[in-house]
């Protein structure tokens, strides 16, 4: 399928304004990474505690925010989370130093004495399945006797949280009545021995300082990894300067879409890695379908000069990098605008990244390809015929 018949358009005349348009966008990024500390590096990777919170009536923020700082903690991150409406939150707060449990311990008691004043025993919306599971083993509401007692209540146990996850929250008990599994004897000894309360646990999340460094140094190494795997396999299947050119053009990709990251605020973590390696791998197969076509026009036409060679073989390839880039743009698009709050760092990634990433296989691979040939190429294709376009252009 074309969308474009026969294109000309002359793509390497613009690539000096395009080429530092890119190196100025990189460096602004980097300004704001390493000068004004922009880049919102997540749990995963900076150490601490995150939780996950759902409020049965939305609290203010500031008041939250009040609060979380009266029990100790200072410079909470809180930022809404989910739909409109669904009242939940995150709570990211720095290490605590000598506290294995990270400020769960302190931020949870702080709650409880403000929205949960009259917590009475276990709040059902607080715990997860092995600590309900023992609360009704000893009890054995169903009489099941003790061999089985241990499975059969960890089953129950599960169909309760399942249960509560797919609401987010237990603000009655006749929602606790309808998970699979629990009888009215285990339903009348929880509402014994627990209670309802008016925020609920979603998620916990603590990472030490030694292991976010170590996931931060990871993290890097596998993109730099991916980097030189891609240098290394154009080298091997092409040449070279088509090597060259499609590291530089990912490099590119990389940075100024981690700038453009760092500048929206979004959170770092390794999801956002796990979507930089897979936009790695998406800006490579597209510009080698490009180089692809330049290596078979180098075999067609031996005293074609290396400018038109590069321009013939960027339009030839042009429907299809228009069409690849703009299904999957659309894509990402539609993943950014409605695949939630959870994913939306990744989807940022891939939006922004495929866009980035089909302008360069234009405007900068093919360009740093040529540019490596002219300065290291000694007696290659590019490079005679680059020596024979030199004395045309002097004349001009």
């Amino acid at each position: 399928m074309e969308i474009l018949r026969n294109p000309n358009f002359d793509f390497m005349k613009y690539r000096r304004f395009w080429v530092t348009v890119s190196v100025l966008t990189i460096l602004a990024g980097l300004f704001g990474i390493f000068f004004l500390g922009r880049l919102n590096f997540g749990v995963d990777f900076a150490g601490g505690t995150q939780l996950t919170l759902k409020f049965r009536d939305r609290p203010d923020v500031e008041a939250l925010r009040d609060l979380i700082g009266r029990a100790g903690i200072r410079e909470a991150v809180i930022q809404t989370f989910g739909s409109e409406g669904s009242n939940e939150f995150i709570v990211r707060t720095p290490i605590i130093g000598g506290s294995e449990e990270g400020s769960a311990a302190l931020v949870l008691p702080a709650l409880n004495a403000r929205f949960n004043p009259d917590l009475r025993g276990t709040d059902l919306n607080q715990i997860g399945a092995p600590t309900l599971a023992d609360l009704l083993i000893p009890v054995d509401p169903d009489g099941v006797g003790t061999e089985r007692a241990r499975d059969h209540y960890t089953g129950v146990a599960e169909s309760v949280m399942a249960q509560r996850k797919a609401r987010g929250l237990f603000s009655s008990w006749d929602q606790v009545r309808e998970a699979g599994g629990l009888s009215p004897a285990a339903l009348e000894s929880l509402r014994g021995s627990t209670m309802l309360g008016s925020f609920a646990v979603l998620g916990l999340e603590n990472v030490s300082p030694q292991v976010g460094a170590e996931l931060r140094q990871r993290g890097i190494l596998a993109v730099v990894g991916a980097l030189v795997g891609m240098l290394l396999y154009i080298w091997v299947r092409f040449e070279l300067r088509f090597g060259v050119g499609a590291t530089m053009a990912t490099l590119h990709d990389v940075l100024i879409t981690l700038g453009l990251y760092a500048w929206f605020g979004y959170e770092f973590n390794l999801t956002t890695v796990a979507a930089f390696l897979t936009l790695i791998g998406y800006s490579v197969n597209d510009t080698v379908v490009t180089f692809d076509r330049v290596r078979e026009n180098l075999r067609k036409s031996r005293s074609v000069d290396t400018l038109t060679l590069l321009n013939k073989s960027i339009n030839q390839t042009l429907s299809r990098t228009i069409l690849t880039g703009g299904t999957t743009i659309l894509v990402s698009l539609v993943l950014y605008l409605y695949g939630g709050d959870v994913i939306r760092g990744f989807a940022f990634v891939m939006f922004v990244g495929v866009i980035v990433g089909t302008y360069s296989s234009i405007f900068i691979a093919s360009p740093f390809a040529l540019l490596w040939e002219r300065w290291f190429g000694m007696g290659g294709r590019f490079g005679r015929a680059g020596a024979a376009a030199k004395p045309a252009r002097a004349n001009r």
